[in-house]
């Protein structure tokens, strides 16, 4: 008979252990899920802020193809009016300038002596000249963006360091 009563008790304390066990399993199942929900809400927000960036730069950039096609009518109208007087094409000009003006293309135009800017510019050469060195002396053709972004940099001839008769660079401001 005391088998029969000590073999109860094992019983017993075996279900209370397995639920302590079930229990324990639970809680670690349930950190596990929340873990998995929480790191899916952040992957989620995550994709909408990339989409809500990308639609973003898609609106800020969309005329850039466009703006790019009429470069060159534009370089043409102000060729035409420097060679000619012609009223029509002036006004043709302005009115182009205008609708550029509104898509938010601007012009990059540096005046001489403006710092070369090599995001901005483009040396098409370098000439010795009475200005500091690695400043803009002439444009060749202006350059135009949109927004924040080069869409042809200003085509400039940058001044260089004036050299000394033995052929050592030195700068104009070095000379006396």
């Amino acid at each position: 008979m005391q088998e029969e009563t000590v073999q109860p008790q094992k019983a017993e304390n075996q279900p209370s252990s397995s639920l302590e066990e079930q229990l324990a399993a639970a809680q670690a199942k349930l950190a596990e899920q929340r873990e998995q929900m929480l790191r899916a809400v952040a992957d989620a927000d995550n994709t909408r802020k990339r989409a809500q960036a990308e639609a973003a730069n898609a609106r800020k950039y969309a005329l850039e193809r466009f703006a790019n096609g009429l470069l060159p009518v534009l370089d043409g109208l102000e060729a035409a009016v420097k060679s000619a007087d012609l009223s029509g094409v002036e006004l043709v000009l302005r009115q182009l300038v205008t609708a550029l003006d509104k898509a938010n293309i601007c012009e990059i135009n540096p005046a001489p002596g403006e710092r070369f800017d090599p995001y901005r510019h483009q040396a098409m050469a370098a000439v010795e000249a009475a200005a500091e060195p690695n400043t803009v002396v002439s444009v060749m053709q202006k350059g135009y963006g949109l927004a924040d972004r080069v869409l042809r940099p200003a085509l400039v001839t940058v001044a260089k360091a004036v050299e000394k008769q033995d052929g050592n660079p030195i700068s104009s401001s070095d000379s006396d």
